[in-house]
């Protein structure tokens, strides 16, 4: 596993923050940068010839004014989308940003980045080098960087091409193997759903010696046990509600 302990912070923004602003956009980056937050979370998704955006799902229709598989969308028509009038019509224009993109914008705020991998098909290898590379020439410091991914074939692939990074697996359900997934990819965290989590898994967790995140919770009375359990970060779509824990 990881030996340095890059997570400084007890709340991070979830998908920026989610409900301060239109998901997973330049703009709710920024409203996680404004309510105080030094980490956000956002998803990488892979679409037509080999494009890298910021977007969670696999069709368009809940975010965007578009309709159709993500994975299909060529980059001209993703940038002709509008990717917050969903959201509200101060946010009418909001397009849907390239991984490049939210980069930039991540690191000129100076936050940490948990970037999750958004990949449910076996190809990892169409999307893992071109994450790994872009990251490679464009992210600063590798200890303001995490690498999620519910899909363990994805992590696998990120711990063969480059073996100093930050990796975390996710969870909904935590299952029987997860300590041997974790050390065959030397994960820095476990990331799960706070609503499966158990008092046994968290501190089984923490005695392994890895960093315990849960999402997505958006009231704080809703974790509060699992501060006592060990938890290490929440990862929120509204860093407003955790303003007491965060430094």
């Amino acid at each position: 596993m990881s030996t340095t302990d890059i997570l400084k912070t007890r709340v991070m923004g979830h998908r920026g923050a989610a409900l301060l602003a239109p998901e997973n956009t330049l703009s709710s980056i920024r409203a996680a940068a404004r309510a105080g937050v030094t980490w956000v979370e956002i998803d990488v998704y892979l679409i037509a010839q080999g494009g890298l955006i910021i977007f969670h799902d696999d069709k368009l229709d809940r975010c965007t004014n578009g309709s159709g598989v993500t994975r299909q969308v060529l980059p001209e028509e993703v940038a002709a989308l509008d990717a917050g009038g969903y959201f509200s019509s101060d946010f009418v224009g909001e397009k849907i940003p390239t991984l490049l993109e939210a980069l930039d914008c991540i690191q000129s705020l100076n936050l940490g980045l948990n970037l999750e991998i958004k990949h449910d098909e076996a190809d990892v290898e169409s999307i893992v080098p071109a994450v790994m590379d872009i990251l490679q020439r464009h992210w600063k410091d590798n200890d303001k960087l995490m690498i999620s991914s519910f899909n363990y074939e994805a992590l696998q692939l990120c711990y063969q091409i480059n073996k100093t990074r930050h990796l975390a697996q996710l969870y909904e359900n935590i299952p029987q193997d997860w300590q041997a997934q974790l050390e065959s990819i030397e994960a820095y965290s476990l990331n799960c759903d706070y609503a499966c989590l158990t008092k046994q898994q968290a501190q089984a967790v923490k005695a392994a010696g890895y960093k315990l995140l849960c999402y997505t919770a958006n009231e704080p009375q809703l974790v509060e046990s699992h501060w006592q359990w060990g938890m290490d970060a929440i990862i929120t779509d509204d860093p407003t509600q955790f303003a007491s824990f965060i430094d």
